[in-house]
């Protein structure tokens, strides 16, 4: 499959790159990214190593989160966490995305895409193998930062670079990094726990281990980590002049330069105006801030899910490894749902029924937590699995409701960085509820609350509209 990825790669490329006099010191670049003077083999050979670095990358960006939250009751006892501490703990993800996740376009221009992805899986590992051992609470915090600030730079530029390297593949590419992402966040909350039993029993060992798979991400990245540029392709191994999604500013590039068009790609105004298109006024958009308010409540659900719900199983009665694998079918319910759910997206001329749907499985399955929890627990995790894949439904209307490149990048930087910003409460808050209350009916109670805007707005965001007829220019 990836040899023909590549193959169909290398003829878009070659149908769609101009005739330009190449730079002697980009041909030499590009010899030097696979020791080989040019020509076909290298350029597969580049694909090949790509498509291994995004999968292996996208099964490292939810391990640290849903792992912690199949062991969170033992972290909490083995560092005498408080349930505000601990809530505090799985607000920090999403605090993470949105401070460090803003630098990452800056980042990938200055040192190349495919080196902050590299520095961004060094990180994860660092901080999952250092964050068991501080031995205190504020280095485990600490630790957790690094690992999510390493997801917050890559959960941005991997769709930068699958759209780059693979402007023809993009649905496939972009399918393949879903369903990694959504397998490797099942996999942690599934084999957390027993994997801890079999090595003793350590809830240390048990979240250390997940370092392991971050140094094996880090591996097809290295090559790649080389020189500083502009754009995703400089330094990011033997990119070809002219081959960078000429498309969107057809007839600017100057013979024998990079065309500025990868730079298009990077969610940040000035880079659309240098492409040629001034920035919109994105928050004039009503549509724009209904998606953005969407983003961060579906955002605020999910988060939760992956921090309390395991938890939420085993204050019923549930054993801890039926727990984990409970919160494991809940995430592995995105890997199907993530093909389907954007193809039926896209031939819909409104996206609320969608909307309301997800919402109504939502709603069904918070209200099986608070009667039954542990009776229906399977159907409860398929339920609130179904709610969760708004995710990806968040993504395509992201796509949808914008008409350009620069007006879908936009967009999308201020629907994820203001979502980012608007989950941050909610699982603090339902860490506070959990402790005062001394049960789960007060935070149950807040996860549907919360569930109603979210269609509401979803609603909102689903009509059949452009931020380009909204926002002034």
């Amino acid at each position: 499959m990836m040899g023909l990825m590549a193959r169909e790669e290398t003829r878009t490329t070659t149908r769609t790159t101009p005739r330009t006099t190449t730079p002697p010191a980009v041909r030499s670049s590009a010899a030097q990214g696979t020791g080989k003077p040019g020509g076909a083999s290298p350029r597969a050979w580049t694909m090949r190593l790509l498509v291994a670095g995004i999968v292996l990358s996208a099964l490292n960006l939810r391990p640290a989160i849903t792992s912690l939250g199949a062991l969170l009751e033992e972290v909490r006892d083995g560092l005498g966490m408080s349930g505000s501490v601990a809530g505090l703990l799985t607000s920090v993800p999403p605090l993470c995305f949105a401070v460090f996740g803003v630098t990452a376009p800056r980042l990938a221009r200055r040192f190349g895409a495919g080196a902050v992805v590299c520095a961004g899986m060094a990180a994860i590992a660092t901080g999952l193998l250092l964050r068991p051992y501080t031995g205190s609470t504020a280095g485990f915090l600490a630790a957790s930062a690094l690992a999510l600030m390493g997801i917050a730079v890559s959960n941005v530029l991997m769709p930068v670079i699958v759209k780059h390297w693979f402007p023809d593949r993009v649905g496939s590419m972009t399918g393949l990094y879903s369903m990694a992402l959504a397998l490797g966040t099942a996999l942690a909350a599934a084999v957390t726990v027993p994997l801890t039993g079999a090595l003793g029993g350590s809830w240390q060992s048990g979240l250390a281990l997940w370092a392991a798979p971050a140094v094996a991400a880090v591996l097809p990245w290295l090559p790649f980590v080389r020189g500083r540029g502009t754009g995703p392709g400089a330094g990011d191994g033997p990119a070809e002049p002219g081959t960078e999604d000429a498309g969107p500013v057809r007839g600017t590039d100057a013979p024998g330069t990079r065309p500025p068009a990868v730079r298009a790609d990077v969610p940040a105004g000035p880079d659309a105006a240098r492409a040629g298109t001034p920035p919109l006024r994105i928050t004039r958009s009503r549509t724009a801030w209904a998606l953005a308010v969407f983003f961060g409540l579906q955002a605020t659900a999910a988060y939760i899910t992956m921090g309390w719900m395991a938890q939420i199983f085993r204050d019923a009665g549930v054993p801890a490894g039926t727990a984990g694998l409970l919160l494991a079918v809940t995430m592995v319910m995105g890997v199907p749902l993530a093909f389907v759910i954007p193809r039926l997206a896209t031939r819909l001329p409104h996206q609320g029924p969608i909307v309301l749907a997800l919402g109504v499985c939502g709603l069904a399955g918070y209200a099986g937590l608070y009667l039954a929890p542990a009776a229906g627990a399977w159907a409860w995790a398929v339920l609130l699995g179904i709610a969760n894949c708004a995710f990806p439904l968040a993504l395509t209307m992201v796509g949808m409701r914008a008409r350009t490149g620069p007006g879908v990048a936009q967009l999308s930087a201020f629907a994820q960085s203001t979502g980012y910003l608007i989950s941050i409460p909610g699982p603090l808050l339902v860490g506070v509820l959990y402790q005062h209350s001394g049960g789960w009916g007060l935070p149950i109670a807040l996860m549907s609350a919360l569930m109603i805007p979210q269609m509401v707005v979803g609603v909102l965001a689903g009509r059949d509209r452009t931020v380009e007829d909204e926002a002034g220019r």
